[in-house]
């Protein structure tokens, strides 16, 4: 029989692994280096991903993200900026979709390893839908009675979830194998990355506070 508390510990962190793999920016994000730039840059990025998860699970712990949620101005400009930054987004893949070429080492920008764990960070911190899940974790498994390690078990036990899937993503999507397949679907995936965070971006900006 597995313990009541333990039993809310799993939920928790079945919940949140399917959060985390299911397709979004941040794991669209790490898909597209990982095909165009390779392994390292992919990984750097889903570093800053799961850096971005760190400070939302720590604030999360600490109550903050639950005063975030009380104050619809602190939700609309976290909205704001990640809806611009999506749309960033979306506009560079766009315009790698449209290029004749895949660039080659450096992004167009110029982007290095740094650029990219930022742009991870960036991506992760600017979803507001991280704030609320956060909050949804912490309901779902902290209850009257709850032992004194079941918040420290979600926060740690959800940050190696993270770290897990994202970095996983790097290397199963660096391979020779999808290192072909984008060369042969570039304008297609690009265009793909292009409208999915084009959408996402609009549909933040758009959303109610």
């Amino acid at each position: 029989m597995i313990p009541h508390s333990l039993h809310h510990l799993l939920l928790v962190y079945l919940a949140y692994l399917v959060a985390v793999a299911s397709p979004g920016p941040s794991t669209l994000s790490i898909m597209g280096v990982a095909m165009n730039r390779g392994r390292i840059p992919a990984i750097a990025l889903a570093l800053g991903v799961v850096t971005g998860i760190m400070v939302w699970a720590t604030l999360a712990a600490t109550g903050i993200s639950a005063v975030l949620s009380a104050y619809a101005q602190a939700i609309f400009a976290i909205k704001i900026a990640g809806g611009a930054y999506l749309l960033f987004l979306s506009w560079k893949s766009l315009r790698a979709a449209c290029a004749a070429e895949a660039p080659r080492g450096k992004t167009i920008s110029g982007a290095t390893n740094r650029t990219f764990y930022r742009q991870g960070v960036l991506i992760h911190l600017t979803n507001p839908k991280a704030v609320l899940g956060w909050i949804a974790m912490m309901s779902l498994g902290i209850e009257p009675g709850a032992p004194a390690y079941t918040l420290p078990a979600i926060v740690i036990g959800c940050v190696c979830l993270g770290l897990v899937v994202n970095v996983g993503y790097a290397f199963v999507f660096s391979t020779a194998a999808m290192g072909r397949a984008y060369r042969a679907s570039r304008r297609w995936i690009e265009g793909t990355l292009a409208a999915v965070f084009g959408y996402a971006g609009l549909r933040l900006l758009l959303s109610r506070p």
